[in-house]
């Protein structure tokens, strides 16, 4: 006999009041994870702390979603959807409060790890709900709704940090979340429910779990300060690979042979989801890198502050915005496979652009670049979350959505540290070859040092000062060159990466939204995920 949960469908409003209240949770989670980066010279005037103390209220929280996110599918079974979910919103609000009061560096640090632990699963949980209550035809524009909020946040993060650190204080940074998370939890007490098919474990896989923690910490954590511990060469460094290395074998054992798992590997099993999440890691490593490396240049090279340095990524929101709705309705019309081509091909092409900075650009000219990447972008997530999660089952979806965004993450942390350690090494290679260049015989340098010697006599009257004065910025401007080649470089690199993501992606089998089509290429019948009916009032 059927049963009630089964028999009524959800309302066309309560869908969207569910993708709006998620929404709204989601982007406060984003945006204060991208915001804390602009402040951290605040922090340490204010705490009294060096640079490398202040960096772990950004490595804390990054470290404390790395071991969260995995287990994302197993607590909401474990808890309960809605109230694990509800659990997060608070947890992450109150940390923010907690992080603006902090009255010294321990204490955030702290605050932070359960600020990580609070914000860690709303993203995948996000994800699993609204793909659960649309049918497959409307899941691309409600994920391209959702999208905006997602995208948004790391887009107007650094331009909001900024400014409310320049002109208030950095602890608004964290007191701005209280009002939109008093929100959030109330539209998801109002709208979120329960699926019918939701199961709680039968028990805890303690095994798993202490892996888990161990090995998804010791790796976020190498990754994150490997540059500065010059990596290697140091034993913190050493001995992180180690633990991550053994942990996370050992877990992966764990996992294949467990009966109730943590993170059930079995979702690997699917073609689509597979490839997919391997997708997703690449595209998250040339993502966040190339908005860290942008965001760098602006401010070590042409010397934008954080306010203005945020401006040049912000106008990529607006790219976005529009091709986040318009592929969200193109999506069930046209090959999946097709959109993500053209969305990787796009944002190769602002990435070339990219390569091509000089010293004396414009804002203008920096921030076209970042507009045609953000439109490009919607043509990226869109499609490839359709190709990965249509396939899967959804009593799976959260662990689906969960294990997808830990690669993302772990392909962002991946990129973010092989960028900055690769922009290191090419600006030593480009300044010991433009330094070998430069000598007293060359016309060109003597021009430059009579340039210089003459604007430094016209303040000091002392030729020798002059001089020396002359040459150190010689020096300067070589260094600046060889830091410029080196920042090309990598984005010539990062345009090569997402130019040969299309060549595998008909390893992936495209999705169908017509009901009486197959689900996707040559799959089995009776796998296609059907809507979640409404909850028992």
């Amino acid at each position: 006999m059927t049963s009630p949960v089964e028999a009524a469908p959800i309302s066309a409003a309560r869908k969207w009041a569910i993708t709006l209240s998620v929404m709204v949770v989601a982007f406060m989670q984003v945006l204060d994870t991208s915001v804390t980066n602009v402040v951290l010279p605040h922090l340490q005037g204010s705490l009294s702390a060096g640079l490398e103390e202040v960096s772990w209220v950004i490595t804390s929280y990054l470290a404390a979603n790395a071991i969260i996110i995995p287990a994302t599918g197993w607590l909401a079974g474990l808890l309960g959807r809605k109230r694990f979910f509800l659990v997060c919103c608070v947890l992450f609000t109150v940390s923010s409060v907690l992080s603006g009061m902090a009255p010294n560096l321990t204490f955030l640090i702290l605050a932070r790890i359960a600020q990580g632990i609070g914000g860690g699963p709303i993203i995948p949980l996000s994800q699993a709900i609204l793909w659960e209550i649309f049918p497959l035809g409307q899941r691309g524009l409600a994920m391209a709704v959702w999208g905006v909020g997602f995208m948004m946040g790391p887009i107007i993060g650094p331009t909001l940090g900024g400014y409310i650190a320049d002109n208030w204080s950095w602890r608004w940074i964290f007191y701005i979340n209280l009002p939109v998370g008093l929100l959030g939890f109330f539209m998801a007490s109002a709208c979120l429910f329960d699926p019918p098919y939701l199961r709680k474990p039968a028990r805890v896989d303690w095994p798993g779990l202490a892996l888990m923690i161990v090995g998804f910490g010791s790796l976020q954590l190498m990754l994150d300060r490997g540059e500065r511990e010059d990596w290697f060469d140091s034993r913190l460094i050493v001995t992180l690979a180690f633990l991550a290395g053994v942990a996370l074998v050992g877990f992966l054992i764990r996992e294949l042979m467990a009966d109730h798992p943590i993170m059930d590997l079995r979702v690997f099993t699917d073609r689509n989801f597979a490839f997919g999440a391997s997708f997703i890691a690449l595209i998250g490593l040339g993502m966040f890198s190339s908005m860290v490396l942008l965001a760098l240049y602006s401010q070590k090279l042409l010397g934008y502050d954080a306010y203005t340095s945020g401006l040049v990524l912000a106008p990529g929101g607006l790219g976005n915005m529009f091709s986040l709705i318009l592929c969200g309705r193109l999506v069930t019309r046209v090959d999946q496979r097709l959109l993500l081509t053209f969305g990787c091909l796009v944002n190769a092409i602002s990435l070339y652009m990219m390569s091509n900075l000089t010293l004396g650009m414009d804002y203008w000219t920096l921030t076209l670049p970042r507009v045609i990447q953000g439109f490009a972008l919607g043509f990226i997530f869109v499609p490839l979350s359709t190709l990965t999660l249509a396939t899967i089952r959804k009593d799976k979806l959260v662990n689906a959505t969960s294990a997808y965004n830990v690669l993302r993450n772990l392909g962002g942390s991946v990129g973010i540290a092989l960028a900055t350690t690769f922009l290191a090494q090419r600006s030593q290679f480009h300044q010991h070859n433009l330094v070998a260049h430069v000598t007293v015989w060359d016309p060109e340098t003597q021009r430059r040092l009579g340039e210089w010697t003459r604007h430094f006599l016209a303040q000091a009257p002392d030729p020798f000062t002059a001089q020396r004065q002359a040459t150190a910025m010689l020096y300067h401007d070589v260094v600046g060159q060889a830091q410029v080649l080196a920042y090309a470089d990598d984005f010539w690199i990062l345009a090569i990466l997402f130019s040969l993501v299309p060549l595998f992606l008909p390893l992936m089998r495209r999705v169908h939204a017509d009901p009486a089509a197959p689900k996707a290429d040559d799959d089995r019948d009776g796998e296609r995920v059907s809507p979640l009916p409404a909850p028992v009032e």
